[in-house]
């Protein structure tokens, strides 16, 4: 009987069943290391647990499941209804707060993940008694319609202006260009936006 030549993997001394059996065993232990938390990090959940967030300069607490969106603490636990769910992906802008001053979609961002950040949402830049230049240009402007797409886009303007107080009309098409109006009053938007310019606190927040 002719005796069976040596495989390649004979050859080689090293297995294919050894092989993937050695490659089995580092990738588990690559997704292992990937996934531990520094020590410095707390682990949540799975169960709700109480967040401190600071919103519109108050600290509020919050007892949410650690898969809870920002949008959704702010509207459902802390009654914090400016910031409007439409979309739920991040693609219209109704949900945009502040985030440290830098517009966010609150509906893609973990209530968790902002715990120890300063969030501003459109109730915190003004009030019915005294809106802000941004709020008031938007009134004097019409810049709305159905009002859904409004939060967002006086949230992402009064950040706009903060870091561009004077800015062209380009810029602003630009700046506010992750925000959807679907009643398509951009024009007057873009007038809003232009008024507010002229006022020096436009940028500032409440």
């Amino acid at each position: 009987m002719a005796k069976r030549p040596p495989s390649r993997d004979e050859g080689c001394g090293v297995s294919r069943r050894a092989f993937l059996k050695t490659a089995g065993v580092g990738a588990a232990a690559t997704s292992l290391v990937g996934a531990v938390a520094p020590a410095s990090d707390a682990i949540l959940g799975p169960e709700a647990v109480p967040l401190s967030l600071k919103v519109n300069g108050a600290v509020h607490t919050a007892t949410v499941e650690p898969r809870v969106t920002l949008l959704s603490a702010l509207r459902n636990h802390l009654d914090l209804t400016g910031a409007k769910e439409v979309c739920d992906r991040g693609a219209c802008g109704a949900c945009t707060v502040l985030l440290d001053g830098k517009p966010v979609v609150s509906c893609l961002m973990l209530a968790a993940d902002a715990v120890g950040r300063e969030i501003t949402t459109v109730e915190g830049l003004g009030t019915p008694e005294a809106l802000s230049p941004v709020q008031q240009a938007f009134v004097e402007s019409d810049a709305l319609q159905c009002g859904f797409c409004t939060p967002g886009f006086v949230v992402a303007s009064t950040a706009l202006l903060a870091k561009n107080p004077h800015p062209t009309l380009d810029e602003i098409r630009h700046g506010l260009s992750g925000n959807l109006c679907r009643c398509g009053t951009y024009g007057r938007i873009f007038e809003a936006i232009q008024k507010a310019a002229a006022h020096p606190a436009a940028g500032k927040r409440g």
